[in-house]
Formats: C-alpha cells, sequence, structure tokens
C-alpha cells in the first residue's frame, strides 16, 4: 500500500511538474532545457554565482507577476507594451519568450546567450511610436534602464521573502551585479551593480511614473481576468495577492491597489510560502528509486 501510494504521489508530481513547465517554457520548453543546460561552452555565469540561485527558484512566479506590475508604471514603458507586445492576445507566448530569455542568458553558453540578446535588440529597434505626443522607442537606454531595474528589484525582493536559501546582503549585492551584465548588453547604460545603486535608481525614477489607461488596463487582466482554467484560478489568486503585496510601498496605490494589511498580510505570506514550496516540489524531479536487493524482481 505504500508503494502504491508512493506511485501516486509521483504521478501526481510528474503531472503538476509538466503542466505548470508547459505553460511557462511552451512547447519547446523540454529541448530548450537540454540545449541550454547541456550544451558545451563557457557561460556568461559559472554554478557559484548568485544569478543562478535566484533565477532558479520557484520565488520568481511571484517576483515576476509583480516586476510586470512595476514596470507598468512607466508610461512609455507601458504604451510600447501595450502597442507592441501582444500580451494580451498571446500572454501564454510573451511569457514563454521571457522565461527562455532569461534561462539562456542564466545557464547557457556564452555564444548562445549573445544570440538571445541580439535578437531581443533586433526587437526594440523596431518598437516605436507616440504616447500624449511624446515619442518613445524600446530600444531607448532610459527606458531599458527602468525595466531592468524594475524587474530586478522585484526578483530580489522575491527570492529574499519566499526564496529556498536566501542570500546575504553580500549575495544580494553580488546578484544585482550578475543582471548588470545582461542589462550593459541590452543597452542599458551603467546599470547598477549593486543594491544600494539600484535603489537609488529606481528612485530617480519615481518623478517620472504614473498609473496610466494603459497600466490599469493591464493590472486588472493581470490580477483579474488571467487566461486560465478555473481549476488554476485559487493558487493564482494567492500568487497574486502575494505579488502585490511585493510591490515597494508606493506601487500599489498608483495601481488602485490596497495590499493586505495585519493579521491578513501575515497569512497572505505564509500562502505566498505555501504556493512556492509546492512550485518547487513540482518542478523538482523525485529521486529515483532505491534499487531492488539482491535476487529481488
Amino acid at each position: 500500500m505504500d508503494e502504491s501510494r508512493g506511485d501516486g504521489r509521483r504521478r501526481l508530481r510528474e503531472r503538476a511538474g509538466a503542466t505548470l513547465f508547459g505553460r511557462v517554457a511552451g512547447p519547446s520548453g523540454p529541448a530548450n532545457r537540454a540545449r541550454i543546460h547541456t550544451t558545451p561552452g563557457p557561460r556568461w555565469f559559472g554554478p557559484e554565482r548568485p544569478i543562478r540561485a535566484v533565477h532558479g527558484d520557484a520565488s520568481m512566479f511571484i517576483g515576476g507577476l509583480s516586476a510586470l506590475l512595476l514596470q507598468s508604471l512607466h508610461p512609455l514603458a507601458m504604451a510600447a507594451v501595450a502597442a507592441h507586445s501582444g500580451f494580451r492576445g498571446d500572454p501564454w507566448g510573451r511569457l514563454q519568450r521571457t522565461s527562455t530569455f532569461l534561462a539562456v542568458t542564466t545557464y547557457g553558453t556564452a555564444h548562445d546567450a549573445q544570440l538571445a540578446v541580439d535578437r531581443v535588440r533586433a526587437v526594440h529597434a523596431a518598437v516605436r511610436g507616440t504616447v500624449a505626443g511624446q515619442p518613445y522607442t524600446a530600444a531607448d537606454p532610459h527606458l531599458l534602464g527602468w525595466v531592468h531595474a524594475a524587474e530586478v528589484d522585484s526578483f530580489l525582493r522575491a527570492h529574499e521573502r519566499f526564496g529556498a536559501h536566501p542570500l546575504d546582503a553580500a549575495g544580494y549585492d553580488a546578484y544585482v551585479a550578475d543582471t548588470a551584465r545582461v542589462a550593459a548588453a541590452l543597452g542599458v547604460l551603467d546599470p547598477p551593480r549593486d543594491r544600494a545603486a539600484l535603489t537609488a535608481l529606481l528612485a530617480r525614477y519615481r518623478p517620472e511614473l504614473a498609473a496610466t489607461p494603459a497600466a490599469l488596463d493591464a493590472a486588472r487582466f493581470l490580477l483579474r481576468r488571467p487566461p486560465l482554467p478555473r481549476s488554476a484560478l485559487p493558487p493564482y489568486a494567492l500568487l497574486a495577492a502575494n505579488a502585490v503585496a511585493l510591490l515597494p510601498p508606493w506601487a500599489p496605490g498608483l495601481l488602485g491597489l490596497r495590499p493586505a494589511t495585519g493579521p491578513a498580510a501575515a497569512c497572505v505570506r505564509l500562502s505566498g510560502h505555501a504556493l512556492t514550496r509546492s512550485i518547487r516540489w513540482a518542478l523538482t524531479p523525485p529521486p529515483p528509486p532505491p534499487p531492488s536487493p539482491a535476487g529481488g524482481i
């Protein structure tokens, strides 16, 4: 009976992991993962680098959604996303492309990482328009700097709060320095290289931030109308609540959001820990079964 229960848990884990990985990485996910991790060659980041620990942790699920909400607060960056990214028509495709880019630049060969960066830069160069009489291009180093800073800050704070093995202060400084390697390749000028510089950069962007109608619409789409099957909505609601709670204190109000406070906030955080543990369990391959005793079947 114990063996039957173990087999049932293993099958449940495999199904949950395959479903979740398929959503995030897409149908090419297994092949991409094999290529990224097994292709020989030098990497931008060795196995000891903090960027590998942060980007490989289940806390990225919460940090990623929080980053999207925070990034939407720059009107020009949000205009570029709304007009050109297709996040509404193909949200899963956009997520899969983003997750693949992060995986390639974090774990892939230096050659593949540079190719991925070159593809993104080519896309950015073609994204341009005007909003409220103000021209923008996705290749603008200033806008790239905001997107980078909001993303890295969100990933860092998510890992600090929900990571399986949070880093110390020096580790998070090193994580910011690692991400600066990718940011500079994408065209960010003088990206921050420690947490203090990252915090200072976010503060410098504050006067430019506002919740445009496009940002409010994106928040409603991400938080209240996600394109998910009904069975996935309850865990997604927990993820969304924790993504909002992770935002800097000044950000939720701009988006018309009210994070939980008091005992409710503690419950939200506990749910975030439970959710990330569940994701970690689903995505971690189970250990192989023990060998049969000599002469056994």
